[in-house]
């Protein structure tokens, strides 16, 4: 099993050099950081069943300038979202943004991405809710192109553009490995046609996991790599997720100042060193 560490980093949290530092210093393979680009004033949608939403979801930090501070204080980390609201994106931008990072890390950038909950945080993107899974498909396949070809084009329903020229591409071929989030038949068909691995919530039980790892190798992709996000420190809990198949886990760090964070970070490896 492989270790990582997941959180939600803001201005007023511990940094993200300092942090990835300290966890890689700590022998953590992965940090995963959560995006939201802002949190409506007037908003419907319920987050996990609930009205309230905690403080650091309004605050979040842009997650593709943060981890490129991270990777400035870093040398193996694996850097990535959980998730990244791609229906929310422009795929131009974010291509050249993840090609970036991937870039500046020396090839350590991992994208995770999701469809998104917030419906009124879409809508102020121009996001239909309605077709947030197709916009989210072509513009995976729009991204690719981008990243491997030298003259890309994309034309689809959601996502139109002419030849274009776009460097750099990214270090790593072909290109930064994508994990889909969600446990939905449309984010697990997303998984089939267009991931490199699949980012199931914390929630997910080992037996849904060991079924949609079924589900993947009839279709056509058998050992699909599983990463799973926002864990707490429960060695039961990982000894069923590592015999259903889950590669790696992103322990959840709380959103703190340094000094506890740091505090934090140390329990979690010390959880992870007693698991090895």
């Amino acid at each position: 099993m492989k270790f990582g560490i997941y959180t939600l980093l803001t201005a007023e949290s511990v940094r993200p050099d300092v942090l990835a530092r300290a966890a890689e210093e700590r022998g953590f393979d992965s940090l995963f950081i959560a995006e939201h680009s802002h949190i409506p004033v007037k908003r419907e949608t319920l987050w996990q069943g609930r009205a309230e939403l905690p403080d650091a979801y309004y605050r979040t930090l842009a997650p593709f300038t943060a981890l490129a501070a991270a990777s400035t204080a870093t040398s193996t980390l694996l850097l990535g979202t959980a998730v990244a609201l791609l229906p929310q994106r422009d795929p131009i931008h974010t291509a050249k943004e993840v090609a970036t990072l991937d870039v500046l890390s020396g090839g350590r950038a991992l994208l995770g991405v999701g469809v998104g909950w917030n419906r009124e945080e879409m809508r102020n993107h121009g996001t239909d809710p309605r077709t947030r899974g197709a916009r989210l498909d072509e513009q995976l396949a729009a991204i690719k192109a981008i990243w491997t070809e030298d003259e890309a084009e994309f034309h689809g329903e959601h996502v139109d553009f002419d030849p274009i020229h776009l460097w750099p591409k990214p270090v790593r071929r072909p290109h930064p490995p994508i994990y889909v989030g969600g446990e939905s038949p449309a984010a697990l068909a997303r998984v089939v046609r267009h991931g490199d691995g699949w980012l199931p919530r914390a929630a997910t039980p080992p037996a849904e996991i060991r079924r949609v790892a079924g589900l993947f190798a009839e279709r056509g992709r058998p050992g699909v790599p599983i990463t799973l996000c926002g864990l707490e420190p429960d060695a039961r809990a990982v000894a069923d997720l590592a015999d259903a198949g889950v590669e790696r886990i992103g322990l959840a760090l709380p959103t703190a100042p340094e000094t506890e964070a740091l505090h934090a970070l140390d329990a979690l490896a010390t959880f992870a060193d007693g698991l090895h």
